[in-house]
């Protein structure tokens, strides 16, 4: 927990669950100092089912405001940002009939080419709902549970991605937003409603999802019961992690965001909306009304930091030079889509060392994101503005020398920590004043810090990622064991 002297404005709580832990700040509104924070981690299953407990999400944010002792029951407002396309499926007694479909688990691939053809294929979904459904879309996860699993379908009355969960147990009522709702593969971008064809496609009744709230909505109020919160806090009404760290950064149209976590992301703030008929852009919408176009990998932080174990090497310990390339897809991958891939390393020789392979890891993971990003911009943007560089890697030496030499970019790296938490609070702090939450953000300063030169573009490396990824291309699409 930190905390600071007496806050100069009323009190919000902006609140981060994501795929293993919730995190929990209290903002002074006026100024965005952090007066308080909490975190506590949940549990994700291994191998191939990635999934979690709703329940301990739960426990975790009440753990997590609890760190914060008496500043959360001060707050005036509070709004809840989480992992995107998560499948929570509630029974008759609002509790979970099984543990939550998590976004990287990528199980319900066949279902995704199912359902891209069924609908007249990826074109007419990027039209439709913006985007092309891969295994990581929520629609694709409820015909793989109708498929698998029936006995849950039948029990389950209501449908909720995971920040919706958390927000209905604070106020009692079933609201989503537009931000994450975009990534379920069942709402419409085009008309912003949920598409009925779609749902009787896999078979969902849409009396089982929740209302989609406006930007700025008040959605309800804190009941009460054990949670460090005053009854009657307002709840705002919440968003996907992308679009809250959007907020948080206070991102005007056409700035390049690269985030590196968990799975490594490229977006940018549009006032167009995107119909990417490749899959490679998901068309999300934001939380403001504007749009969110966004590429996404799996592996990130998570593959590097596995080969360094594997190595025996601190993760910083990389060497430049030598010939191996690295596609780390340890858990499949969403860009480019090829959910049933494994890693594959190339140009292995006597002297390679284990720092340049090392090294090889972090660029592989970085090129896909790169791949993307000139797709994620509208065509008259900024190609040589800094990218903002953030996540749980933008700290890290590595992560942004890597970035820096593939991309040829200046890099800058926001001062601000923990932005999807932020962005959440700065949307609290939107629905007590009224105000654009981004305007917000950006009179917190939250996006300043240092900007790093840029570095002479690594084009050879660039073309060996390419020409590999390439010629691994047969290996990369089949599926385990001959499946």
């Amino acid at each position: 927990m930190s905390s600071s002297p007496a806050a100069q404005g009323p009190l919000v709580v902006g609140v981060d669950t994501s795929t293993q832990s919730t995190k929990a700040l209290v903002v002074d509104a006026a100024t965005g100092r952090v007066v308080a924070s909490g975190q506590a981690p949940h549990r994700v299953s291994t191998g191939d089912a990635r999934e979690s407990d709703p329940q301990e999400w739960w426990d975790a944010l009440c753990a997590a405001l609890r760190q914060c002792g008496t500043a959360a029951r001060e707050a005036s407002a509070v709004s809840v940002a989480g992992q995107q396309h998560g499948l929570v499926a509630l029974g008759a007694d609002g509790t979970p009939v099984r543990p939550a479909l998590l976004w990287n688990d990528v199980r319900s691939a066949a279902q995704a080419r199912e359902l891209v053809e069924r609908l007249g294929g990826p074109k007419a979904w990027a039209e439709r709902v913006g985007s092309v459904p891969g295994p990581s879309f929520t629609v694709t996860k409820w015909a793989w549970l109708a498929e698998h699993e029936p006995a849950a379908v039948r029990a389950t009355r209501a449908v909720r991605l995971p920040h919706d969960y958390l927000t209905e147990r604070l106020t009692g009522c079933g609201t989503t937003d537009r931000g994450d709702v975009s990534g379920t593969g069942w709402w419409a971008s085009a008309s912003e409603t949920y598409d009925e064809e779609i749902l009787g496609m896999v078979g969902l009744d849409p009396a089982l999802l929740p209302r989609v709230a406006r930007p700025g909505e008040v959605v309800g109020t804190v009941r009460g019961g054990d949670l460090p919160f005053s009854q009657g806090t307002l709840v705002a009404p919440g968003t996907g992690d992308n679009a809250a760290a959007a907020l948080g950064l206070g991102l005007l149209p056409g700035t390049p965001v690269l985030s590196l976590g968990t799975s490594g992301t490229v977006y940018a703030v549009s006032e167009h909306r995107s119909t990417d008929a490749t899959g490679t852009v998901a068309g999300f919408a934001d939380a403001r009304g504007a749009w969110l176009p966004l590429a996404c990998t799996l592996n990130c932080t998570m593959a590097v930091d596995k080969v360094a174990a594997l190595l025996s090497l601190d993760r910083e310990a990389v060497e430049p030079g030598g010939t191996a390339t690295l596609l780390p897809y340890l858990d499949g991958e969403r860009t480019p889509n090829l959910p049933h891939a494994s890693g594959i390393l190339h140009g292995l020789r006597h002297d390679t060392t284990p720092g340049q392979l090392l090294q090889s890891a972090y660029d592989g993971a970085v090129h896909s994101l790169l791949d993307a990003l000139d797709q994620v911009l509208d065509a008259d943007a900024d190609r040589s503005s800094p990218l903002l560089l953030i996540g749980g890697g933008s700290r890290g030496a590595a992560w942004q020398h890597t970035v820096r030499r593939l991309s040829g970019r200046p890099v800058q790296v926001p001062e601000g920590k923990e932005l999807v938490a932020l962005g959440a609070a700065a949307q609290a702090a939107g629905v007590l004043t009224g105000e654009d939450p981004a305007a917000i953000a950006r009179l917190w300063g939250t996006a300043e810090g240092p900007v790093l030169d840029p570095v002479e573009r690594d084009e050879a490396k660039l073309a060996r990622i390419s020409e590999v990824l390439s010629d691994a291309a047969p290996l990369l699409v089949r599926a385990p064991h001959g499946e």
